[in-house]
Protein backbone atom coordinates (compact mmCIF):
# COMPACT_ATOMS: atom_id res chain seq x y z
CA UNK A 1 0.00 0.00 0.00
CA UNK A 2 2.05 3.01 -0.65
CA UNK A 3 -1.35 5.41 -1.66
CA UNK A 4 -3.12 6.71 1.48
CA UNK A 5 -5.83 4.77 3.79
CA UNK A 6 -9.66 6.53 3.62
CA UNK A 7 -11.98 5.91 6.40
CA UNK A 8 -15.38 7.71 6.68
CA UNK A 9 -16.37 8.87 10.18
CA UNK A 10 -20.12 9.80 11.27
CA UNK A 11 -19.13 10.01 14.88
CA UNK A 12 -20.77 7.14 16.09
CA UNK A 13 -19.03 4.90 18.06
CA UNK A 14 -18.99 2.10 15.20
CA UNK A 15 -17.06 4.41 13.25
CA UNK A 16 -14.53 5.36 15.64
CA UNK A 17 -13.74 2.35 15.99
CA UNK A 18 -13.06 1.79 12.55
CA UNK A 19 -10.57 4.61 12.78
CA UNK A 20 -8.58 3.03 15.37
CA UNK A 21 -8.31 -0.29 13.29
CA UNK A 22 -7.69 2.37 10.27
CA UNK A 23 -4.84 3.98 12.06
CA UNK A 24 -3.28 0.91 13.34
CA UNK A 25 -3.23 -0.61 9.58
CA UNK A 26 -2.06 2.85 7.90
CA UNK A 27 0.69 2.57 10.27
CA UNK A 28 1.50 -1.05 9.43
CA UNK A 29 2.04 0.26 5.87
CA UNK A 30 3.88 3.23 6.66
CA UNK A 31 1.10 5.23 4.56
CA UNK A 32 -0.89 8.32 5.59
CA UNK A 33 -4.70 8.05 7.20
CA UNK A 34 -7.47 10.45 5.70
CA UNK A 35 -10.46 11.28 7.78
CA UNK A 36 -13.44 12.13 5.83
CA UNK A 37 -16.59 13.19 7.10
CA UNK A 38 -19.70 13.25 4.95
CA UNK A 39 -22.12 15.43 7.11
CA UNK A 40 -25.38 14.37 5.28
CA UNK A 41 -25.09 11.00 6.91
CA UNK A 42 -26.70 11.34 9.13
CA UNK A 43 -27.59 14.14 11.58
CA UNK A 44 -25.55 13.16 15.42
CA UNK A 45 -27.53 12.36 18.05
CA UNK A 46 -24.89 10.10 20.14
CA UNK A 47 -24.24 10.98 23.18
CA UNK A 48 -20.44 9.84 23.60
CA UNK A 49 -19.26 12.11 21.57
CA UNK A 50 -20.72 14.32 23.27
CA UNK A 51 -19.72 13.99 26.41
CA UNK A 52 -16.07 14.07 25.49
CA UNK A 53 -16.22 17.59 23.65
CA UNK A 54 -18.35 18.91 26.99
CA UNK A 55 -21.07 20.12 24.76
CA UNK A 56 -24.54 18.87 24.27
CA UNK A 57 -25.06 16.31 21.22
CA UNK A 58 -26.85 18.64 19.11
CA UNK A 59 -24.61 21.31 19.34
CA UNK A 60 -22.40 18.64 17.48
CA UNK A 61 -20.49 19.91 14.82
CA UNK A 62 -18.40 18.34 11.69
CA UNK A 63 -15.19 19.83 12.59
CA UNK A 64 -16.20 18.23 16.31
CA UNK A 65 -16.81 14.93 14.68
CA UNK A 66 -13.20 15.30 12.59
CA UNK A 67 -11.49 16.22 15.94
CA UNK A 68 -12.53 13.35 18.23
CA UNK A 69 -11.50 11.00 15.36
CA UNK A 70 -7.85 13.00 14.92
CA UNK A 71 -7.69 11.84 18.28
CA UNK A 72 -8.68 8.45 18.26
CA UNK A 73 -6.44 7.75 15.36
CA UNK A 74 -3.15 9.18 17.28
CA UNK A 75 -3.94 7.73 20.80
CA UNK A 76 -1.79 4.83 19.54
CA UNK A 77 0.55 6.42 16.86
CA UNK A 78 1.41 10.13 17.89
CA UNK A 79 3.33 10.05 14.64
CA UNK A 80 0.83 9.04 11.87
CA UNK A 81 0.39 11.80 9.02
CA UNK A 82 -3.41 12.34 9.41
CA UNK A 83 -5.76 14.40 7.36
CA UNK A 84 -9.22 15.45 7.62
CA UNK A 85 -12.06 16.94 5.55
CA UNK A 86 -16.10 17.40 5.85
CA UNK A 87 -17.52 17.44 2.50
CA UNK A 88 -21.62 18.52 2.37
CA UNK A 89 -22.42 15.46 -0.06
CA UNK A 90 -24.20 12.32 0.23
CA UNK A 91 -21.61 9.51 1.96
CA UNK A 92 -21.77 7.02 -0.62
CA UNK A 93 -20.51 9.63 -3.22
CA UNK A 94 -17.77 11.11 -1.43
CA UNK A 95 -16.56 8.12 -0.17
CA UNK A 96 -16.46 6.07 -3.85
CA UNK A 97 -14.60 9.05 -5.25
CA UNK A 98 -11.96 9.25 -2.65
CA UNK A 99 -11.60 5.40 -3.59
CA UNK A 100 -10.48 6.55 -6.64
CA UNK A 101 -7.22 7.45 -4.80
CA UNK A 102 -7.16 5.06 -1.56
CA UNK A 103 -5.34 2.10 -0.81
CA UNK A 104 -8.27 1.03 0.59
CA UNK A 105 -11.47 2.81 2.38
CA UNK A 106 -12.64 1.66 6.15
CA UNK A 107 -15.80 1.41 7.63
CA UNK A 108 -18.05 0.97 10.49
CA UNK A 109 -21.52 -0.69 10.08
CA UNK A 110 -24.49 0.69 10.25
CA UNK A 111 -23.09 2.84 13.28
CA UNK A 112 -26.11 3.36 16.16
CA UNK A 113 -28.72 1.30 17.58
CA UNK A 114 -28.60 -1.65 19.70
CA UNK A 115 -28.22 -3.38 16.24
CA UNK A 116 -24.97 -1.54 15.39
CA UNK A 117 -23.35 -4.58 15.16
CA UNK A 118 -25.84 -7.23 13.37
CA UNK A 119 -26.62 -4.73 10.63
CA UNK A 120 -24.56 -3.10 7.66
CA UNK A 121 -25.80 -0.01 6.44
CA UNK A 122 -26.99 0.88 2.72
CA UNK A 123 -23.43 2.99 3.03
CA UNK A 124 -21.13 0.40 3.33
CA UNK A 125 -22.71 -2.06 1.59
CA UNK A 126 -22.91 0.37 -1.84
CA UNK A 127 -19.06 1.16 -1.21
CA UNK A 128 -18.02 -2.34 -0.80
CA UNK A 129 -20.09 -3.03 -4.09
CA UNK A 130 -18.63 -0.29 -6.34
CA UNK A 131 -15.81 0.92 -5.13
CA UNK A 132 -12.14 0.86 -7.08
CA UNK A 133 -10.40 -0.20 -4.01
CA UNK A 134 -10.07 -2.91 -1.14
CA UNK A 135 -13.32 -1.88 0.90
CA UNK A 136 -12.82 -3.14 5.21
CA UNK A 137 -16.21 -3.04 6.87
CA UNK A 138 -15.19 -3.27 11.34
CA UNK A 139 -17.76 -5.80 12.16
CA UNK A 140 -17.65 -7.83 15.28
CA UNK A 141 -16.85 -7.19 18.96
CA UNK A 142 -13.22 -7.77 19.67
CA UNK A 143 -10.93 -4.95 19.89
CA UNK A 144 -10.96 -4.13 16.47
CA UNK A 145 -6.96 -3.48 16.87
CA UNK A 146 -4.65 -4.81 13.63
CA UNK A 147 -1.41 -4.69 15.27
CA UNK A 148 -2.88 -6.40 18.19
CA UNK A 149 -4.85 -9.45 16.86
CA UNK A 150 -6.17 -11.69 19.25
CA UNK A 151 -6.42 -14.74 16.96
CA UNK A 152 -3.11 -13.76 14.82
CA UNK A 153 -5.04 -15.55 11.64
CA UNK A 154 -6.26 -14.55 8.40
CA UNK A 155 -8.80 -15.81 6.60
CA UNK A 156 -9.10 -15.71 2.79
CA UNK A 157 -11.95 -17.04 0.59
CA UNK A 158 -9.88 -19.13 -2.30
CA UNK A 159 -11.92 -19.00 -6.22
CA UNK A 160 -9.84 -20.76 -9.11
CA UNK A 161 -7.23 -19.09 -9.85
CA UNK A 162 -5.11 -16.55 -8.14
CA UNK A 163 -7.02 -13.15 -7.59
CA UNK A 164 -6.54 -9.80 -6.34
CA UNK A 165 -7.89 -10.79 -2.97
CA UNK A 166 -5.11 -13.27 -2.61
CA UNK A 167 -2.66 -10.61 -3.32
CA UNK A 168 -3.81 -8.50 -0.72
CA UNK A 169 -4.04 -11.51 2.02
CA UNK A 170 -0.44 -12.30 1.52
CA UNK A 171 0.65 -8.22 2.06
CA UNK A 172 -1.65 -8.46 5.12
CA UNK A 173 -0.41 -11.62 6.53
CA UNK A 174 2.78 -10.42 6.00
CA UNK A 175 2.79 -7.13 7.49
CA UNK A 176 1.28 -8.62 10.59
CA UNK A 177 3.20 -11.86 10.77
CA UNK A 178 -0.23 -13.94 11.33
CA UNK A 179 -1.17 -17.03 9.85
CA UNK A 180 -2.81 -17.07 6.57
CA UNK A 181 -5.54 -19.96 5.98
CA UNK A 182 -6.64 -19.87 2.62
CA UNK A 183 -10.03 -22.02 2.22
CA UNK A 184 -11.63 -23.15 -0.44
CA UNK A 185 -15.09 -24.78 0.05
CA UNK A 186 -16.31 -27.55 -1.75
CA UNK A 187 -19.92 -29.49 -2.58
CA UNK A 188 -20.84 -33.00 -3.92
CA UNK A 189 -23.80 -32.30 -6.11
CA UNK A 190 -26.54 -34.55 -4.88
CA UNK A 191 -26.86 -36.44 -8.65
CA UNK A 192 -23.61 -37.83 -8.35
CA UNK A 193 -23.40 -41.75 -7.29
CA UNK A 194 -20.29 -44.22 -7.24
CA UNK A 195 -22.22 -45.72 -10.05
CA UNK A 196 -21.57 -42.95 -12.19
CA UNK A 197 -19.47 -44.80 -15.41
CA UNK A 198 -16.69 -41.78 -15.31
CA UNK A 199 -16.24 -41.96 -11.26
CA UNK A 200 -13.61 -44.54 -9.84
CA UNK A 201 -14.27 -44.04 -6.38
CA UNK A 202 -16.46 -42.03 -3.96
CA UNK A 203 -18.09 -38.71 -5.57
CA UNK A 204 -16.94 -36.93 -2.03
CA UNK A 205 -13.55 -38.13 -1.83
CA UNK A 206 -13.23 -36.78 -6.12
CA UNK A 207 -14.66 -33.60 -5.36
CA UNK A 208 -12.60 -32.76 -2.21
CA UNK A 209 -9.40 -33.81 -4.53
CA UNK A 210 -10.54 -31.54 -7.53
CA UNK A 211 -10.90 -28.83 -4.43
CA UNK A 212 -7.50 -29.21 -3.22
CA UNK A 213 -5.96 -28.86 -7.02
CA UNK A 214 -7.93 -25.58 -7.77
CA UNK A 215 -6.31 -24.28 -4.39
CA UNK A 216 -2.96 -25.16 -5.48
CA UNK A 217 -3.49 -23.86 -8.70
CA UNK A 218 -5.03 -20.44 -6.91
CA UNK A 219 -1.42 -20.79 -4.52
CA UNK A 220 0.77 -21.00 -7.44
CA UNK A 221 2.53 -17.55 -6.37
CA UNK A 222 2.12 -17.67 -2.60
CA UNK A 223 5.11 -15.77 -1.62
CA UNK A 224 7.65 -18.14 0.77
CA UNK A 225 7.87 -15.66 3.61
CA UNK A 226 3.89 -16.04 4.11
CA UNK A 227 2.66 -18.71 6.68
CA UNK A 228 0.34 -20.52 4.94
CA UNK A 229 -2.50 -23.29 5.72
CA UNK A 230 -4.52 -24.63 3.10
CA UNK A 231 -7.98 -25.85 3.99
CA UNK A 232 -10.52 -27.60 1.98
CA UNK A 233 -14.07 -27.44 3.58
CA UNK A 234 -16.91 -29.45 2.60
CA UNK A 235 -19.99 -27.01 2.35
CA UNK A 236 -21.60 -23.69 1.08
CA UNK A 237 -18.81 -21.00 0.75
CA UNK A 238 -21.08 -18.55 2.97
CA UNK A 239 -21.05 -21.26 5.87
CA UNK A 240 -17.41 -22.16 5.64
CA UNK A 241 -16.45 -18.84 5.72
CA UNK A 242 -18.52 -17.56 8.13
CA UNK A 243 -17.95 -20.29 10.69
CA UNK A 244 -13.73 -19.04 9.75
CA UNK A 245 -14.25 -15.71 10.58
CA UNK A 246 -14.96 -16.59 14.43
CA UNK A 247 -11.23 -17.60 14.51
CA UNK A 248 -10.24 -14.55 12.54
CA UNK A 249 -8.37 -11.17 12.87
CA UNK A 250 -9.34 -10.56 8.69
CA UNK A 251 -11.87 -12.35 6.41
CA UNK A 252 -10.67 -11.21 2.88
CA UNK A 253 -13.02 -12.14 -0.05
CA UNK A 254 -12.93 -11.02 -3.70
CA UNK A 255 -15.20 -8.85 -5.97
CA UNK A 256 -16.11 -9.39 -9.90
CA UNK A 257 -14.71 -6.54 -11.35
CA UNK A 258 -17.69 -4.37 -13.43
CA UNK A 259 -18.87 -5.62 -16.59
CA UNK A 260 -21.61 -5.18 -19.04
CA UNK A 261 -23.99 -5.84 -16.30
CA UNK A 262 -22.74 -2.92 -13.65
CA UNK A 263 -21.23 -3.73 -10.18
CA UNK A 264 -21.43 -7.27 -8.68
CA UNK A 265 -20.81 -8.12 -5.61
CA UNK A 266 -22.04 -11.78 -5.28
CA UNK A 267 -23.86 -13.66 -2.84
CA UNK A 268 -21.16 -14.94 -0.77
CA UNK A 269 -19.50 -11.40 -0.58
CA UNK A 270 -22.79 -9.61 0.18
CA UNK A 271 -23.51 -12.74 3.10
CA UNK A 272 -20.62 -12.33 4.42
CA UNK A 273 -20.22 -8.20 5.02
CA UNK A 274 -24.10 -8.63 6.95
CA UNK A 275 -22.78 -11.23 9.01
CA UNK A 276 -18.92 -11.66 9.63
CA UNK A 277 -17.93 -11.75 12.96
CA UNK A 278 -13.94 -10.10 12.29
CA UNK A 279 -13.60 -7.12 10.23
CA UNK A 280 -13.71 -7.84 6.16
CA UNK A 281 -12.19 -7.03 3.20
CA UNK A 282 -14.24 -7.12 -0.20
CA UNK A 283 -11.22 -6.80 -2.93
CA UNK A 284 -12.34 -6.28 -6.37
CA UNK A 285 -10.60 -8.26 -8.88
CA UNK A 286 -8.21 -6.66 -11.27
CA UNK A 287 -7.22 -9.01 -13.62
Amino acid sequence: MSLHLVVGVDGSESSLRAVDWAADEATLHGAPLRIVHAYRWYRYEGTALARELGKPSGHVTPDDILVVATRRARRHHPDLSVTTEAVAEEPEYVLLHEARNAAAVIMGTRGRGELADLLLGSVSLTVATEAHCPVVVIRGSHDNRTTEGRRGRIVVGMADAPTAAVRFAYEEARRRGAALDAVRAWRCPAHDTADHPLLTGTPERLHEERAAKELEAALADAPSDVRLRRHTVEGPARRVLLTASHEADLLIVGRRRPGQFGHRLGRIAHTLLHHSACPIAVVPDTA
